[in-house]
């Protein structure tokens, strides 16, 4: 059981994460890491449930799964009742989107910030219904939060059915101001779903006073947990019409029901989602949040002077995540970032996020608990490495 809290960060780190010590992990936001504490916990479920599998998802899963969703209220904010668990974020998009009521010219507004697999499921629902996807442009570098809530009104019409908006985008790591554009589309009549895949255990937030209509949360990024541990949050006056993707023996039984139990599965990253928060707030809360903070933008802005190029937004805008744009990048079309990343970590021993947004190519850089600044700088420096390389072979 973890007790006082340990401010004690850095590569030392590594190994309690089971990550390869001869890499350089720059790219947390990516896929997350799990501790040992939160392994030792979701194995002693694992256990549990082999142990006795009708037992368990008779009598212990049901009040296993509810506890873990209070534990989640108390953290993010809200009723426990109005949490469920899904795979990941972009299982929560899919659901809410397939939820809404759609006809031909209605329209979903996104950003040109959106990521990519939501895009898809947006443009999959529209091409079925013959609506309309609208992504608003945010124009890179944004120089403040007016940027971004003046783009994103600025498309809204008279046929916006939903916005989905990124609380942090994922391209470059931009915070959005969510609290003043769920109030601003709110008035204007248009809910809000908010694909908060980046922010627990990166940003402090209480979902309830946000005043969105939808929230989806990652646990697996900057919280730690198991991989395919993701929250969903519904306001209390859409939960008759919210459906899982998958229709199962909770149907009919109200909203929590209906998402708990989806099927035969193995529910241990869910119920391990306490022991990620317990690790969180062992770490230091609010003092992790800070400093992985400052390591991302204190890296991101050497980086940017030694490349002579800009970051994507002010330091208040950027999180455990900053992201510079790389000089020349008109040159790196998207079809070749993947290409350049894979050759990153073959040749450089980086495992690092180079994302395409506003036509630029930006190197975005993660800081979790096992990072320290030189780690991020070194890695921006052989990214400039290879990209050197890469222009004159081309």
């Amino acid at each position: 059981m973890l007790k006082a809290r340990c401010l004690d960060y850095g590569r030392h780190r590594l190994a309690e994460f089971g990550l390869n010590p001869a890499l350089i992990h720059a790219n947390h936001g990516a896929y997350g890491a799990v501790p040992d504490s939160v392994r030792a916990a979701q194995r002693e479920i694992q256990d549990q449930l082999r142990a006795n599998p009708c037992g368990f998802f008779r009598t212990i899963y049901p009040e296993r799964i509810r506890a873990a969703a209070g534990r989640v209220a108390e953290f993010l904010g809200g009723a426990a009742q109005d949490w469920v668990f899904v795979e990941n974020a972009t299982q929560a998009a899919n659901t809410v989107i397939a939820g809404i009521e759609l006809a031909a010219g209605d329209e979903v507004l996104t950003t040109d910030q959106v990521y990519p697999a939501v895009r898809k499921a947006i443009r999959h629902r529209c091409q079925r219904t013959g609506a309309n996807l609208v992504e608003a442009r945010i124009s890179l570098p944004v120089t403040g939060p007016e940027d971004v809530v003046r783009a994103i009104l600025n498309a809204v019409t008279g046929k916006t059915r939903l916005a989905v908006l990124d609380h942090i985008s994922s391209p470059c790591g931009i915070l959005f101001p969510l609290a003043e554009l769920c109030e601003k589309l709110r008035g204007l009549g248009v809910p809000v779903f908010v694909d908060a895949a980046h922010v627990p255990g990166n940003i402090d937030v209480d979902v309830a006073a946000m005043g969105a209509d939808y929230f989806a949360a990652n646990a697996h990024k900057w919280l730690c947990a198991s991989h395919g541990a993701a929250m969903l949050w519904c306001r209390t006056d859409h939960q008759q019409t919210l459906q899982p993707l998958t229709i199962s023996h909770g149907h009919g039984l109200g909203y929590a029901p209906a998402f708990d139990w989806p099927g035969t599965r193995d529910p241990s990253a869910w119920l391990s989602v306490p022991a990620a928060i317990d690790f969180h707030i062992h770490a230091g809360d609010d003092a992790l949040r800070v400093r992985n903070r400052e390591v991302a933008f204190a890296a991101a802005q050497v980086l940017a002077d030694e490349f002579n190029t800009v970051l994507a937004a002010p330091q208040d805008m950027q999180c455990a995540m900053a992201a510079i744009r790389l000089p020349n990048s008109a040159k790196l079309q998207p079809d070749r970032l993947d290409v350049i990343q894979q050759k990153m970590q073959s040749d450089q021993s980086i495992v690092v996020s180079i994302t395409y947004a506003d036509g630029s190519a930006w190197l975005r850089l993660s800081a979790a608990i096992y990072n320290d600044v030189d780690d991020l700088i070194e890695a921006g420096r052989r990214v400039w490495h290879v990209l050197e390389g890469d222009r004159r072979d081309a």
